[in-house]
């Protein structure tokens, strides 16, 4: 079998006193989307910044292409291939879209530059010299994408890239995702959304406060669809 790309074992973290994760245990392999699917606060967005190296506080192991990158601050972590698209997409609204593109540097071989960029982002081209400020929430979204891609990142972590944002523009994003794991991008979905989720990840991991429940195949969500959208919806 082929190794993980990324593997998180016995992950615990903590936000001052309080304690978020109890000995989170997933992986994804290379070219594989898992995703995270639960409740608000269960713990999903927490995971992402723990690999991602924002939240300093957690003790057990991640390991990246069999490295462990678990003390590694951020720009570490970036540097060895793995990108963060969060929530609030943090983006510089002050920037137009064509600086936000030219500003990131590219860290690993294959680094996207700004015209591979407009080609897979259509709607950014049309908006270069439009400030971050200004631009809907989906090309705000895109412009987030296409920014980290910059690095030539191997691992796109990304935080709810549904939400919020209008079906077509659900689908236009989609789209790009499918496109990015079709070339052989890996990537961790957090998702609220079980349709989208289920449209792109080949497993799906269920967390409840702060621990994995279960992991899924695409297969067994689509049979309990029904049980995992009423549990979503609460």
């Amino acid at each position: 079998m082929t190794a993980p790309l990324l593997e998180v074992s016995n992950l615990d973290a903590w936000y001052g006193q309080a304690q978020a994760l109890h000995k989170v245990n997933l992986t994804v392999g290379p070219g594989e989307c898992v995703a995270l699917i639960g409740r608000n606060g269960a713990g999903k967005t927490t995971t992402l910044r723990s690999i991602m190296g924002v939240l300093r506080k957690k003790t057990g192991a991640i390991r990246f292409r069999g490295q462990e990158i678990m003390k590694l601050h951020s720009n570490e972590i970036a540097r060895r291939g793995i990108a963060y698209v969060p929530e609030e997409r943090a983006i510089f609204a002050t920037l137009s879209v064509k600086e936000n593109l030219e500003l990131p540097p590219v860290w690993q071989q294959g680094g996207w530059n700004a015209r591979k960029c407009y080609d897979a982002f259509p709607a950014l081209k049309a908006r270069g010299e439009h400030s971050g400020a200004k631009l809907s929430g989906g090309e705000q979204q895109m412009l987030a994408i296409a920014r980290v891609l910059r690095a030539g990142p191997t691992l796109l972590l990304l935080d709810e890239p549904s939400e919020g944002l209008a079906p077509v523009v659900v689908q236009q994003i989609g789209r790009i995702l499918r496109g990015l794991k079709a070339e052989g991008m890996s990537m961790l979905l957090v998702e609220q959304n079980l349709h989208f989720a289920l449209s792109l990840a080949d497993r799906h991991t269920l967390f409840v406060d702060g621990e994995v429940k279960e992991t899924l195949t695409t297969q067994e969500v689509r049979a309990r669809d029904r049980e995992l959208l009423d549990y979503l919806s609460v």
